[in-house]
């Protein structure tokens, strides 16, 4: 099963961003529903449920919560998304593993999926989205999620919840 441990925003923030969204006509972009839409800490790949709730467990036992918010639209190659930003965010992450990604970790929102051969595609939603900023809200709990697909849809669900209690110094 394909594990993921991330943060979800609140109903509040997630109807900012759809605000901010409208409704997205541009058949190059495969949109990513709102029901999937999470911060990323960690990402496990093919793994056991229930060692990497464990593990996970383990590496958040003493993590803070933490205050998040969403803001500009930028890319990765073929796909869109919007910034994180959040003090103490990087070292959550490392937490929850996202060190084993054999890459540096950038705390983003996936919005939209489009071709890597038109990278220009994005540019107009970049615009678009360069002066959306979300509130501000406390994360207080992180989530160890499994990705499934479903008729060539991604699926996502909770498989277990962690809470984020600790004041941060």
């Amino acid at each position: 099963m394909l594990l993921f441990s991330a943060l979800i925003p609140p109903d509040d923030v997630l109807d900012e961003v759809a605000a901010a969204l409208g409704t997205p006509a541009d058949g190059d972009f495969r949109w990513s529903s709102r029901e999937n839409w999470h911060v990323t800490l960690g990402f496990y790949g093919e793994d056991d449920p229930g060692e990497r709730s464990a593990w996970l467990a383990g590496r958040l036992a003493e993590a803070s919560a933490i205050d998040v918010s969403l803001e500009k639209a930028a890319t990765f190659p073929g796909v869109l998304w919007l910034s994180v930003l959040g003090t103490g965010l990087h070292e959550l992450a490392l937490q929850a593993g996202a060190e084993n990604e054999g890459r540096p970790y950038v705390a983003h929102l996936t919005l939209a999926r489009f071709p890597r051969d038109r990278p220009e595609a994005a540019s107009a939603w970049e615009e678009r989205l360069a002066g959306f900023t979300s509130r501000t809200w406390t994360a207080t709990e992180a989530v160890l999620m499994s990705s499934e697909r479903e008729q060539g849809v991604s699926r996502y669900r909770v498989i277990r919840s962690y809470g984020l209690p600790h004041a941060r110094a």
